[in-house]
């Protein structure tokens, strides 16, 4: 019985675990310029994640895929000097960017590599992230197989695909033979998972002493951990007892409020619930951050204080959640039409299997509750972050009408909502992600020694972030006419050069072949398809 509950757990819980099929690897890498032994990129604005305003125009050496010098090369308004520039040597790589912007390369902290189910393959999938800045990932499940992620993880880190790196974590349990139900068990799988190659741990939970052994081990040995605190077991370790235990970082926000109750000890479930109707789960969920201890109250930062003083990561993912408050906004996104795959699209139509399909019967009322969800949510995410707490940026794309690359950038506007300035949000998306991932050394800020990552642009995201995304902010021209401007120009990863539009017009290729094979067409859940045509909703 046990056994069965666990590996319904896994399926119910997580959003995507195909653990038993996999996606399709990423190619041989066809794209890309570079690595070069020396790559001078001139005259851009570097706004970094260290805290300093950005500067510019400033020339960025680097040599073997380390930042070798940061100099100044002129100043703002004034034509570029070569008196003032870096020297190039014979056969240096010098990219004009004179006017661009310059970030660190973004880290997603919730990278979930496509999925079966979704029909989204790695080269899909990659270069979503890719041609939207995202230069490193955090696999929170290795669906496809830890083996098969390590594999795409070493292919990355020698340039031989494209594609983000990768750390992968995996969930706890995976490819146990048994049922994990002793703490014995739990100290001899971290081991096996750590001697795999694993980078770390993604818990839903466990019985609490089986979990506090896995997160001892885990710890000793010097790996990452995760947690999505599903409703399951968040009922015996929130999200404070979890960080007491030694958790490194929690998902979403599942935890939080249990961790804020002060007048129950438990949500507040209808006596009909059933958490395998997700219509229930995702619906109730929506009204639990009220049922929490209310802002600048005692037990608010008595929870706060704590998980403070324990370094604690939080990684909201406002994104995946957001068609909860605003269904419409999210499955009308502009992008679905050329970039959303007729499977994926077909997965995120409403269901009652697929997980994150749930809308059953979903409307006002839901979304009205979502937005005070939304609103108590993002308060103590922000007070969270002045008060010194790390907060990082991820995006669980692949569910909820949620598109790799694409998400990421909804990502950054909602921690906007939130109340973080652009700079600190640039902060969360490279800096903070490196920190939680022990990376800082390599990645996360624009400083000499570390590796060449990079976001270029032509447009200012500080000023407008909508600018970030592939299908670019719309403006209007001195002529009175619609323009499209933005999108990422170049991203740089390992020093490797990469032409953001073209990784997209591949992913728009994928998806059109796609489509002229089904004969698809992507229609609205309700709405009769046309004559021929293959229907977009389930």
């Amino acid at each position: 019985m046990k056994k069965l509950f666990f590996l319904l757990f896994f399926l119910i819980a997580q959003v995507s675990l195909p653990i038993l099929a996999q996606v399709q690897k990423a190619p041989n890498r066809a794209e890309g310029d570079g690595p070069h032994k020396r790559l001078i990129i001139r005259g851009v604005t570097i706004i970094n994640s260290t805290g300093s305003p950005p500067i510019g125009p400033m020339d960025i050496v680097v040599e073997n895929n380390r930042i070798a010098q940061i100099r100044q090369a002129g100043y703002p308004g004034m034509p570029a000097d070569p008196k003032n520039g870096v020297k190039a040597n014979p056969g240096d790589k010098e990219m004009n960017c004179q006017g661009m912007y310059l970030m660190p390369g973004f880290v997603d902290m919730h990278g979930h590599i496509g999925g079966v189910q979704q029909g989204a393959n790695a080269e899909y999938v990659f270069k979503l992230w890719m041609a939207h800045g995202v230069t490193t990932i955090r696999d929170p499940s290795c669906g496809n197989g830890l083996d098969w992620v390590l594999d795409q993880k070493e292919k990355s880190a020698k340039n031989l695909i494209t594609a983000p790196r990768i750390k992968a974590y995996t969930v706890f349990g995976q490819g146990a033979a048994d049922f994990i139900s002793t703490p014995e068990q739990a100290r001899e799988w971290v081991r096996q998972n750590a001697k795999k190659g694993a980078d770390g741990i993604k818990f839903f939970g466990a019985e609490p002493e089986v979990f506090k052994a896995a997160l001892d081990e885990n710890k000793k040995l010097g790996l990452g951990s995760a947690a999505h605190h599903a409703q399951t077991e968040v009922g015996r370790m929130n999200a404070l007892a979890t960080a007491r235990a030694g958790l490194t970082s929690m998902e979403h926000w599942y935890g939080l409020p249990e961790a804020l109750f002060d007048d129950k000890t438990l949500q507040n479930y209808p006596t009909d619930y059933n958490y395998n109707n997700e219509q229930n789960r995702f619906e109730e969920a929506g009204k639990l951050w009220k049922q929490a201890a209310k802002p600048g109250t005692e037990k608010w930062n008595q929870v706060m204080d704590e998980m403070l003083k324990l370094d604690f990561t939080i990684d909201p993912t406002f994104n995946i959640y957001e068609a909860n408050r605003e269904l419409m906004l999210a499955r009308r996104a502009e992008w679905h039409e050329e970039y959303t795959l007729p499977s994926l699209w077909r997965f995120y139509g409403p269901s009652r299997i697929s997980h994150g399909s749930y809308w059953h019967n979903w409307g006002t009322e839901q979304e009205v509750a979502w937005k005070e969800n939304y609103r108590l949510w993002m308060a103590f995410i922000n007070e969270y972050k002045n008060r010194g707490g790390r907060v990082t940026t991820g995006s669980d794309s692949g569910f909820i009408y949620q598109l790799y690359g694409f998400a990421y950038i909804r990502e950054l506007e909602l921690l906007r909502e939130a109340g973080f300035h652009p700079m600190e949000i640039i902060r969360a998306a490279t800096l903070k992600g490196a920190e939680a991932l022990g990376m800082a050394k390599d990645i996360g800020s624009i400083e000499v020694g570390k590796l060449a990552d990079f976001v270029i642009t032509e447009e200012n995201p500080l000023a407008n972030l909508k600018t970030l995304y592939g299908t670019g902010a719309i403006r209007l021209n001195e002529k009175n006419e619609v323009t499209r401007v933005g999108g990422v120009k170049y991203t740089v990863k390992d020093g490797v050069v990469y032409d953001a539009k073209k990784l997209l017009a591949d992913v728009r290729k994928i998806v059109a072949d796609a489509k002229k094979e089904e004969n698809f067409e992507i229609t609205q859940p309700g709405i009769p398809q046309k004559t021929g045509k293959v229907s977009g909703s389930n």
